[in-house]
Formats: structure tokens, sequence, C-alpha cells
């Protein structure tokens, strides 16, 4: 019985490379593979000195995009946190790699304050804050959720918020979905994959 479904896996492998899949080795990510995914194909927004934004500003590196909030008390900063080290373990390679972290909440995450907060992990991070509308089809565009939850005062509210980073490869296509909780070496893999061209 094992063998014949042994064998009807090869015959339906066979059968994709026939229907036109790519049978080329594939990278074997620590994270969910997105390679060829029609979604999280860029963005085009403010960053937080004005300039607007796009993947073509960072041809060549391996961006790590990442939806948070500066008044996130665990995911934003641990996530960032985590970047900013595999940056430094990397060493002259850690140049090679660009974080972009999107807020969520534009409301209360002005300008200044996500300089200062990005500053606090690696100044070469860049910040991006759009209108609400430019958020949401933002979010729209990379299939992430956010909402607001109400707190006991109007100002005092928290955001919720997909938990996970989207990795892009120096040509400025989506590669890995990596979730929150999988740790600094499984992201490090993964960039160490992308920037040896996988």
């Amino acid at each position: 019985m094992g063998g014949l479904g042994a064998l009807g896996a090869t015959t339906l492998l066979a059968g994709c490379d026939k229907l036109g899949f790519s049978s080329a080795p594939k990278a074997s990510f620590q994270g969910v593979d997105l390679t060829g995914a029609a979604y999280a194909r860029g963005f085009s927004l403010p960053d937080q000195n004005g300039k607007t934004r796009t993947l073509d500003d960072f041809k060549g590196k391996v961006v790590v995009v990442f939806f948070g909030f500066t008044q996130c008390p665990d995911v934003c900063p641990t996530t960032l946190a985590e970047l900013a080290q595999v940056k430094k373990a990397l060493g002259p390679d850690g140049d090679k790699v660009q974080g972009v972290f999107v807020t969520v909440d534009p409301e209360r995450d002005k300008p200044e304050l996500l300089k200062a907060y990005l500053d606090s992990f690696d100044p070469g991070f860049v910040a991006l804050r759009g209108s609400p509308e430019q958020l949401k089809e933002t979010a729209k565009e990379f299939k992430i959720y956010y909402a607001k939850v109400p707190g006991k005062t109007p100002d005092s509210y928290t955001m919720d918020h997909t938990a996970a980073s989207f990795l892009f490869d120096p040509q400025g296509r989506v590669r890995v979905f990596s979730r929150y909780g999988a740790g600094a070496q499984a992201l490090m893999s993964d960039i160490k994959a992308l920037i040896a061209g996988q």
C-alpha cells in the first residue's frame, strides 16, 4: 500500500512538471516559502523623513518587512531586536540586509517617534507611515490583518496585527513568510540563503 502511495506521489510530481511548474531545486527555507506568490509584491509609502519609499530603493539587499506599532509590548520589539541581532551577526553581509517597519498605528506613531524607536534597534532600519487609506491598501496587498482594540481611555487602545515578517530577495521578489516566534537562528538561515542567491 505504501509503495503505491509513493508511486502516486511521484506521478503527481511528474505531472506538475508537465504543467509548467519549475523542477529546479528550491531553497529550503525555515519560514513559509512564498516564492512566486501573487501578493506582497511591494509598497509605496512615506518613510520617517517623509520620502516615499518602494522596494526598488533597496535593490541588491534582502529586505525584511514587518508590520507593527511602537507601543507594542512584546512582538514588535522582539522582532526588531532579532533582526538587528542577525544583521550584526552576519558581519560584512549585514550591509546586505534592510529592515523595513510599517506602522499599523499612524495615528500615534508620528515620524519623530518612529525615528527614535527604530534608532534604538538599528539606525539603518526604515519606518514607513502611510495615511489610513495607504495603510489599508498596503495591508490588503500583503494580506495582513490589523485592528484597533479599545482601551479604558481613547488614547490607551492597542493594536492587533499579523505577527510575521516578509523576506524579499535582492531582486525585490517576496520569498519567505517568517512567523513570529521562529527565533533569530531561523531568520538568519533564511536571510543567508537569500544573500547566497537561493
